[in-house]
């Protein structure tokens, strides 16, 4: 099992030159458990991650592993506890699979020690849990990118860190390989107990997949907690501006999102007024919304936008 180190922002202010996307952020990751940020457009997600990552320094506030600032942490250290895969990472031009995979290993070298035993194993559990062992050989570039996805995914797993931060990871995936990758990181979550904080585009994965969600809004945190709790028909108009109707789910139990749009929405049904003496059916107000009764039905994934 890992260790649970405790990963909080206070006052987060973060951005881009004059441009403030993180405002005010007060947060504190649930070690253990698997956290996901959802989020509109532009509204702060992948920011907000780089900056838990170190990879953007705050402009205002802290980001602070196990009570310590993680601008004060050395960066081999931090690299062995806190793990990042970040949004359209880029390899280098000809490597293979394998050694990009292998770059994951990098925080556990040391000066004298060389490639051991141990790396190997790791990079190999990380091939053949993403499904790519076949691939080990194969050139990055000559991948589609899906595959490519699923090898960065590899070299996060490979790292073993204790926190793992993941931007879209099923991004470019097809259907099956998202909940592949879902159900591998919820496996590492389970089997060993490793924090992952991630950012999902589908709002119904999120639900299914997250002990802890945090929605973010224009920079900042408007509701955070299980999913039951955060994801509702309110929340969803609030922050992604979306009419809906949030069901169960009938596979998982968890809230399921059904969006309402300008088309291919059934109506409202209102029959004609009974004979004299005839109640209404039903509850006797005349009207009912017929959507509960498309609960069953596969509505497809309900895309939230990219991150900032």
């Amino acid at each position: 099992m890992t260790a649970h180190h405790t990963l909080t922002a206070e006052r987060l202010v973060a951005g881009y030159g004059d441009r403030k996307v993180v405002d005010g952020i007060d947060l504190a990751v649930p070690p253990g458990a698997v956290t996901v940020i959802i989020g509109a457009n532009a509204c702060g997600k992948s920011t907000l991650l780089k900056t838990l990552a170190r990879l953007l320094a705050p402009t205002a506030g802290s980001v602070t592993l196990d009570g310590r600032d993680i601008h004060h942490v050395p960066t081999r250290d931090l690299a062995r506890s806190l793990g990042l895969l970040p949004q359209s990472p880029i390899a280098p031009e000809g490597i293979v699979v394998a050694d990009l995979v292998g770059r994951g290993r990098h925080p556990h070298q040391r000066m004298f020690s060389g490639w051991s035993k141990a790396d190997d194993v790791a990079v190999a559990e990380a091939l053949t849990a993403t499904g790519i062992a076949d691939l080990a050989d194969r050139s990055v570039d000559e991948l589609s990118g899906g595959q490519r996805q699923r090898v960065w995914v590899a070299m996060a797993l490979a790292q073993q860190t204790d926190i793992l931060l993941l931007d879209e990871p099923t991004t470019f995936l097809d259907v099956t390989h998202q909940i592949e990758i879902l159900d591998l990181l919820t496996d590492l979550n389970r089997t060993r107990g490793t924090t992952i904080v991630m950012v999902l585009h589908d709002i119904n994965l999120a639900a299914r997949y997250a002990d802890h969600v945090i929605a973010v809004h224009r920079g900042r945190v408007v509701a955070s907690g299980a999913p039951n709790d955060v994801v509702t028909a309110d929340l969803v108009h609030e922050v992604f501006g979306l009419d809906s109707l949030v069901v169960t789910d009938q596979v998982s139990g968890s809230p399921m999102v059904l969006p309402r749009g300008r088309h291919h929405v059934r109506p409202v049904v209102t029959p004609a007024d009974p004979p004299p003496g005839v109640p209404r059916g039903g509850d006797g107000s005349g009207s009912r919304d017929v959507a509960p009764a498309a609960v069953a039905a596969a509505v497809g994934p309900v895309t939230a936008g990219s991150a900032a």
